[in-house]
């Protein structure tokens, strides 16, 4: 089982800060509250664009694009994305209570003839009855889940290329139909860690992702998923989503780590656990529980680092090391049973290279990676200096300044 890496693409914004773009009292709706934050990179394409080239010239499989509120569209954004790029895929986020599964079915093989291939999908469901409701989805937390059952059903049933006919809770379809399914048929990426996640994960996706845990709790979730699924007579794959920050030796890369804390103030925090703390998604509480809104015991775990869960939902812990120690707790994962890694760091250009020009070569070294295919894969970093950087000059200073 090789692994396989990808990348980020932060299309509600980016920079050298933890703290978002948008406020989280209010949800981010009252702007006068935000605090102007120096080097916050806006997501427009050209920068969006200059993540892509990075992330397939270092050998990264693909690019994890989100779906909500604070995000440009995923779908728009990366297929626009296919054309500056030849080989990366996009992994594209989307949320089943907003869409026909008939017409995303379509959508998908649309989307496979104009990038020649290169999609995947990632299904999230929502843990957030707010943010749902202002996309004009009421359901709560389980039936949604059990929505997203169907809709997958419907999706893999219209891309037979036969009539399809399904009758459910949530959906009834007479015919349903797409005449040039997607060839070839994308990925399903899917994450949950509700009890009324596991069966839709086991019944319907080829990956399940979890995000950053420990990895004895993470053992657990590959444990309980691939259960529901031999159940089922299926067999799940399985992804974790993590932020890195990999330097030259590990001294440098937790500097960078509390460098990054100093931004935040405790009012920051607050404002920002307290909004988080409201989420219905277990997953969401699972990660705030890692840290408890404390600074004091952030490494969770060699080298997992949980300082981006302070201000930031979702996937919230970071490898943090000397590439050889982030290649070590990669190999760790891995060992667990874990093949897909999507990653990111702040700012994601910069953190594409230190991690695709350092971590990439040790795990290319290990053998765990499918086939060279970045012409870095030989070339180590050398005294912080990017091997491609124009003149051996670094793209980034150690302390990520």
């Amino acid at each position: 089982m090789s692994v396989h890496l990808h990348w980020f693409l932060p299309t509600g914004g980016d920079g050298r800060t933890l703290v978002d773009r948008h406020a989280y009292t209010d949800g981010g709706i009252r702007r006068d509250r935000i605090t102007p934050v120096s080097g916050v990179r806006a997501p427009d394409v050209e920068y969006l664009a200059q993540i892509a080239k990075a992330a397939e010239q270092l050998g990264f499989e693909a690019v994890l694009t989100p779906t909500g509120t604070w995000c440009e569209d995923a779908w728009l954004t990366t297929v626009a994305l296919t054309q500056v790029t030849e080989r990366l895929k996009f992994l594209v986020a989307f949320r089943p209570g907003v869409i026909s599964p008939v017409l995303a079915a379509q959508m998908a093989a649309t989307y496979q003839r104009i990038s020649r291939g290169r999609l995947l999908l990632n299904v999230v469901t929502g843990g957030d009855s707010t943010e749902q409701r202002r996309f004009g989805d009421h359901l709560d937390h389980d039936r949604r889940y059990a929505r997203t059952d169907e809709f997958l059903q419907v999706v893999r049933g219209v891309w037979s290329g036969e009539p399809f006919d399904f009758r459910g809770e949530h959906y009834q379809v007479e015919g349903g139909l797409t005449a040039l399914p997607p060839d070839p048929l994308p990925q399903i990426f899917f994450g949950g860690s509700s009890a009324a996640a596991g069966p839709v994960a086991a019944r319907n996706v080829d990956v399940y992702l979890t995000w950053g845990e420990p990895p004895a709790q993470v053992k657990e979730k590959i444990d309980w998923i691939r259960g529901l699924a031999e159940k089922e007579g299926r067999t799940v794959r399985f992804g974790i989503r993590l932020h890195t920050i990999s330097r030259d030796s590990s001294k440098e890369a937790w500097a960078t780590a509390d460098r990054l804390l100093d931004d935040l103030d405790p009012a920051t925090v607050a404002a920002a656990q307290q909004a988080l703390g409201k989420s219905e998604s277990v997953g969401q509480q699972r990660m705030l529980a890692l840290h408890g809104g404390s600074r004091d015991k952030l490494e969770i775990a060699p080298g997992l680092w949980a300082g981006v869960g302070l201000v930031r939902g979702g996937a919230s812990t970071a490898l943090v090391g000397s590439h050889a120690e982030v290649a070590d707790r990669i190999e760790e994962y891995h060992a667990l049973g874990v093949e897909h890694f999507v990653l990111s760091g702040y700012p994601h250009l910069e953190e594409a290279y230190w991690f695709g020009e350092g971590v990439r070569p040790e795990l290319a070294a290990r053998g765990l990676l499918p086939a060279v295919r970045s012409p870095l894969d030989a070339v180590p970093a050398a005294n912080g200096r990017p091997a491609s950087a124009p003149g051996g000059a670094p793209l980034l200073v150690a302390g990520g300044r």
